[in-house]
């Protein structure tokens, strides 16, 4: 089988000879030809030149071609904050309104078109990797789903809108559907084999939510794509454990998920419903911070721990930090395409402990005002973080000096002893006091205020 084949069956649940093998790399890409991410993001000959190293280099079955959450935000009105080491980020949301007044969601003739933004300079570089390898490799385009792209147009708001206003939701929901469904026949006319619809958001609301909210939209998006002649998967980050199966009643062909997720239970419940499923290799205390051997060991012990490997996909939690060394991504490649030479490799392998790393913890129960820390992946490339600290920052500014306030991410070591130490269960989280308030659910502004001012 060519690897293109291989991946395809897999979508299918089909048996295949090892499992298939995703390394989603994004802004990453860039670095493998010495670019920044914002050179790579902004110009189709450099994407082009960094995907095909990509695949030269790390020898995928499936690769993304585009890992950008931000492409439809900017058409639709969303000022970007660019980094050298990452994805765009979005500054700014359209929809967002003063205390009291009635957002209004777009139009139909604002969805994006095919010559808005940057889509012309992805869907180019599309075609040309398209030509070069897509017939040896599957080609993923990555689209903002719709729960995601309404947070971009609305803010942190959308979470209080669904408890306050639900048809405004329902009706904001059903134009991202609609944008969507544009990317995907954008991406598909370029040759994306499959559409990969990422929501990160989805772990940061509840089973009923999604239910009431994302499982129509979401349903008929996969439909939509469907149709067109592509497979779909459904991408999400953050805890989403409490909502594996209702995304899998959407009819998505795969899914795809981080390292919050267990990832056996999970998998058990995608083949329930025939659904690939893939992940979870950790893209910092693994990718980031690990070794060559970290990264074999980690693959493999995943691999022997599923019994049923149809449907199978081993690959990065989602788009690898920037400065992950090379080697660590070869070493995943190695596992996963040579399984059984790997497995006698790492049999007696021990990992380095790193708790010689020592933070002191604040004396929580003496403290003279409320403390706030949020803890995250990483704020600037993690959409549920992004949108989790946005939610703190503004409480920090309505409260003032009256709270202490602190930002911790997981892509640093110290911090990552520390969330260790205090047991942080999942990210991203909220701890007012030294407890924990808000577990991969991002609070409104009310419910958040109310939890500060309960220990005023």
């Amino acid at each position: 089988m060519t690897p293109k084949e291989l991946l395809l069956a897999t979508l299918k649940c089909k048996p295949t000879p090892r499992p298939a093998w995703i390394p989603f790399a994004g802004a990453y890409a860039s670095r493998l030809k010495g670019y920044t991410a914002t050179e790579m993001f902004q110009s189709a000959d450099k994407l082009t030149e960094c995907l095909l190293e990509v695949n030269r280099m790390f020898k995928p079955d499936g690769e993304c071609c585009i890992f950008d959450l931000q492409i439809e935000a900017e058409v639709l009105g969303c000022d970007l904050m660019w980094a050298d080491d990452g994805p765009p980020s979005v500054a700014s949301h359209p929809l967002a309104t003063e205390m009291g007044d009635t957002p209004v969601v777009p139009c139909e003739c604002t969805l994006p078109g095919p010559n808005d933004g940057r889509i012309p300079l992805v869907c180019e570089a599309m075609r040309r990797v398209k030509k070069e390898i897509g017939d040896t490799t599957a080609l993923y385009g990555l689209i903002t789903g719709p729960f995601t792209l309404a947070s971009h147009l609305r803010g942190t708001d959308i979470f209080l809108d669904m408890l306050l206003d639900d048809q405004f939701v329902h009706d904001l929901l059903d134009y991202c559907y609609k944008a969507a469904c544009k990317m995907a026949e954008y991406f598909i006319d370029a040759g994306m084999d499959v559409i990969a619809v990422v929501d990160p958001l989805i772990s940061q609301i509840s089973t009923e939510h999604f239910e009431e909210f994302c499982s129509e939209p979401f349903t008929k998006l996969f439909d939509h794509i469907r149709e067109k002649g592509a497979y779909s998967s459904f991408f999400v980050c953050g805890d989403a454990t409490r909502n594996i199966e209702v995304m899998c009643k959407t009819g998505c062909d795969s899914i795809s998920v981080d390292e919050n997720v267990n990832f056996k239970p999970a998998k058990e419940i995608c083949d329930k419903y025939s659904v690939a499923f893939g992940g979870n290799i950790p893209l910092t205390t693994v990718m980031l911070h690990g070794t060559q051997m970290d990264n074999m060991k980690y693959c493999v012990d995943l691999i022997d721990s599923i019994e049923n490997k149809n449907g199978l996909i081993v690959a990065t939690g989602c788009d690898m930090p920037y400065g992950v060394p090379f080697e660590n991504t070869i070493g995943c490649m190695q596992a996963v395409l040579q399984t059984d030479e790997v497995r006698e490799m790492v049999k007696d392998y021990v990992a380095e402990d790193d708790n010689d790393i020592e933070v002191e913890l604040p004396d929580y129960e003496h403290l003279t005002k409320p403390l706030v820390e949020a803890f995250t992946l990483d704020p600037a490339t993690c959409a549920a973080c992004t949108y989790m600290v946005a939610a703190t920052d503004e409480a920090k500014r309505t409260f003032g000096d009256a709270i202490d306030y602190n930002v911790y991410k997981y892509t640093v070591k110290e911090d990552i002893a520390r969330m260790k130490r205090m047991g942080v269960p999942n990210l991203p989280s909220v701890y007012i006091n030294g407890k924990m308030k808000f577990r991969s659910i991002i609070p409104s502004k009310d419910e958040l205020e109310a939890a500060i001012r309960e220990v005023m």
